[in-house]
């Protein structure tokens, strides 16, 4: 599949316009704070973006950061001027006609963000393989990708070398295309399904499995997004097949349980973040109001203790006692458009069951920004 690819993205597509669906195409609006970061982005380098809108995690000032599969590097130069000139970005890509051009206006942007040097390296390299690349071990605060898992076709090898590059508190996150059973192999097997982002979609319980397995215990859904495939040919060979966008973060920290656990802690936001001063999100089912007590389940207190996002917290209790199952932590389907939880780590109610026609609703916006196009 990787010739396959390479070819769609290198040679097939010129502009985002050339594609056949909507997967890879951004249909919702972008923060605003964020416009004048992709406004200073060579113009060139946006009409070769193929992604799922901009991937990007708060706090990201002096972060060393990895994207995979950069493509054109149109993430990498706006992640670039978030991390600041203290700060790396390096795009990985295996496709050489896409990093010709970001490499071509380097210099354009150094000069844009006004640094005295780049801040960033494209690296060619297959996202599997980043060993080959000279990558070191715990290297990076913060990787991405914007829907290009699903392209790749050893999906558990990628897992595990973004396990081995994060440093301890590091995460993983990333914007990518599931589906609600697993794809068969006539799907799979379709050139425009694959490059389309469809065909190699992975089954969402399957994701999880991988995930877990890479070391990354309680993956957490920021924001996922029904797809609706409007070609009446492609939607014919997809059959019954529910396709979902869906944005992630795997923290990599030591000691989380498999499921949420009961330690009688609780976290109170300081309301610090910038642009984030009543309300702070961690994920789709976990959020903060400024100054208010929220009990929380063992490995939540971990995610905010042990990452970047500590100095904005104040943390009560210990690991001492347990409690038992934190309450409101399923198993389900994952996917779905409702809104977040009022508050805190127990959500209102249980992650629902898969219904046959979900919300076109998108969730509101949480912590960090990950705007994606229709499909990612």
């Amino acid at each position: 599949m990787h010739e396959l690819v390479q070819d769609y993205y290198g040679r097939t597509l010129q502009s985002s316009a050339d594609l056949k669906t909507s997967a890879c195409c951004d249909a919702s609006a972008l923060p605003a704070a964020l416009k004048p970061v992709l406004g200073r982005i060579h113009p060139e380098v946006l009409a070769r973006y193929y992604g799922c809108g901009l991937v990007s995690p708060p706090l990201l000032e002096g972060c060393r950061v990895l994207d995979l599969g950069c493509g054109s590097g149109r993430d990498v130069y706006a992640l670039a001027q978030l991390v600041g000139e203290r700060g790396e970005v390096v795009g990985v890509d295996m496709t050489p006609e896409q990093l010709a051009v970001a490499r071509r206006h380097e210099d354009y942007h150094r000069e844009a963000f006004g640094f005295a040097r780049s801040n960033v390296r494209f690296l060619e390299g297959y996202i599997e393989r980043l060993g080959e690349l000279g990558l070191e071990d715990a290297s990076f605060d913060v990787i991405v990708s914007n829907c290009v898992i699903n392209l790749c076709p050893d999906k558990a090898a990628v897992l595990r070398e973004v396990f081995r590059l994060l440093k301890a508190g590091g995460e993983f996150y990333f914007s990518d295309v599931y589906a609600d059973r697993r794809v068969p192999a006539a799907v799979r097997d379709d050139p425009v399904l694959y490059g389309e982002c469809l065909g190699g979609a992975l089954y969402w319980n399957d994701f999880l499995a991988l995930a877990r397995a890479a070391g990354f215990a309680d993956p957490r859904l920021v924001e996922d997004r029904a797809l609706a495939v409007t070609d009446p040919a492609l939607a014919a060979r997809l059959g019954n097949i529910r396709f979902f966008s869906a944005t992630w973060r795997l923290f990599r920290i030591d000691g989380l349980d498999s499921a949420g656990e009961d330690y009688g802690q609780a976290v109170v936001y300081r309301g610090t973040l910038t642009g984030q001063p009543e309300r702070l999100a961690l994920d789709k089912r976990h959020a903060f109001d400024a100054g208010r007590v929220e009990p929380v389940s063992g490995n939540t207190w971990r995610m905010l203790h042990d990452s970047r996002l500590r100095p904005h917290f104040d943390f009560v209790g210990s690991f001492e006692r347990h409690y038992g199952l934190f309450a409101g932590e399923g198993l389900a389907m994952p996917f779905d458009t409702a809104s977040p939880a009022a508050g805190g780590d127990s959500p209102a109610t249980p992650a629902p069951t898969p219904s046959p026609t979900p919300s076109p609703t998108p969730a509101p916006a949480t912590l960090g920004s990950a705007t994606r196009k229709s499909c990612c």
